[in-house]
């Protein structure tokens, strides 16, 4: 029985008890986070027509022969003006449930049952705005027939190893259990439930989430809704027709077409809601890593969730999305840095390439396209068996470069095992008093 629920948050799930008294002291404030995103798109219309604004006065303030010869161009800002709007009533529906307070009503604020700003709300900021933005184009990321090569580049490789690894004819998918930290709008999430693993997607940001609920629980056939994706970008445009294309979604509609396996999207901070040891079997990762302050608390994290034997894959770029930003602190490891981290806290790296051409929610027919090469990589956790042994895989990096809790127990050990190098050839197992040496691992 497949489970899909996008309208969990803001209850965090995944929260242990002390970590959910927090949030509840915290409610009021999280509260005023969620209506200023819920603001922030209803601003969208007003705030994307003050750019057009500026256009418009500036080709009215010249000559008339320069305004006749640009006469087509008019028409055409007429026709973005359009689009804004139908954007806008787009968003109106997204919003039109209130999923997340659906009595914010009672509360007297004024604000609650306006659909647009004639000023800018309070407290929203021009990042806010760009984010709203953001959310349309990655809509049609994940949920248009448009997106489908960018997909093809993100999610295929990610899918495509778990499996591999985890082959329908040697598991039960249902048993499997996935996590996507950083799921955005939801498709790869979906996309490895309806092939049957137990999945759950953890996404941070509100706009993502209520973008996503959006998608996964009201939209009931597909291609419903019509949104104009690329109408903000007013340079790099070969055609008119190229600002204002139109994209339909979804391209797949998740209420006629529900996963075989378990899906859930869970709300939260990954480095807090996630720490249960030996939770999952599998975590995938795209465009997420470089979304921490310190990336080294995300690998730790992972491998600590994840199950013996579990498989971590990841692909996307290093961008460090907090470097350089005002008031936020940052490290940036290159992908050599990155090697020498996954192995010195435990993962053995099984394959990893570099190269992997990707875009993100790119307009396809822009005259600029930008383009990453991508990582991909899949790391283990090693099981208990192979902790026993002492067996890890040849490291890519010199020895003294991989830091590792048991690396100064395993110097101490080195001339005992000189001594006895004969008896170990006799023997499976490394012995200490008699017994097997288990490793502890580093969490």
């Amino acid at each position: 029985m497949s489970s899909m629920d996008c309208a969990t948050f803001p209850m965090h799930p995944k929260m242990d008890e002390q970590l959910a008294r927090a949030f509840a002291a915290n409610e009021e404030e999280e509260e005023k986070h969620i209506q200023k995103v819920q603001n922030a798109f209803l601003y969208y219309g007003p705030y994307a027509c003050q750019r057009l604004k500026r256009s418009m006065d500036y080709l009215n303030s010249l000559s008339g022969e320069d305004q006749i010869m640009l006469a087509k161009y008019r028409g055409h800002l007429e026709c973005v003006r359009t689009c804004i709007d139908r954007n806008q009533a787009v968003i109106r529906e997204i919003l039109r449930e209130r999923v997340l307070y659906p009595a914010e009503e009672a509360t007297g604020d004024p604000s609650a049952n306006r659909w647009e700003f004639e000023e800018p709300p309070p407290n929203v900021r021009h990042g806010d705005m760009d984010q709203a933005q953001s959310t349309l184009k990655l809509i049609a990321r994940d949920w248009s027939t448009e997106g489908a090569l960018e997909r093809e580049q993100s999610y295929k490789p990610i899918i495509d190893s778990i499996v591999e690894y985890y082959k329908p004819s040697d598991f039960e998918l249902k048993e499997i259990k996935i996590l996507v930290p950083g799921a955005g709008l939801g498709r790869l999430t979906y996309e490895l439930a309806c092939l049957g693993y137990s999945c759950e997607g953890n996404e941070f940001s509100y706009f993502m989430l209520i973008a996503s609920n959006f998608v996964l629980n009201l939209c009931d056939y597909e291609n419903k809704y019509v949104l104009y994706p690329w109408v903000h970008q007013y340079v790099n445009n070969l055609r008119r027709e190229d600002q204002v294309a139109a994209v339909r979604f979804p391209d797949v509609c998740p209420l006629k077409n529900p996963p075989k396996g378990h899906f859930e999207i869970a709300a939260g901070d990954f480095l807090e809601v996630y720490k249960t040891p030996n939770a999952y079997n599998c975590v995938a990762t795209c465009f997420f890593i470089d979304c921490a302050n310190n990336v080294i608390d995300f690998i730790r994290t992972i491998y600590k969730i994840l199950v013996p034997g579990g498989i971590w894959v990841n692909l996307g770029p290093l961008l460090y999305h907090y470097s350089d930003v005002s008031g936020q602190n940052s490290i940036e490891p290159t992908f050599e840095d990155l090697c020498i981290i996954m192995e010195s806290v435990g993962f053995v790296i099984e394959t990893s390439r570099t190269g992997i051409r990707t875009k993100y929610a790119q307009n396809p027919s822009s005259m600029k396209q930008s383009e990453y090469e991508s990582l991909f990589w899949v790391c283990r956790k090693p099981d208990l068996f192979e902790e026993q042994r002492g067996k890890r895989k040849a490291s890519r990096e010199p020895h003294d470069l991989i830091v590792r809790e048991d690396s100064e127990e395993e110097e101490e050990q080195q001339p005992e095992r000189n001594e006895t190098e004969q008896k170990q050839q006799l023997k499976p197992l490394a012995m200490a008093n008699g017994e097997p040496e288990i490793k502890a691992q580093p969490t």
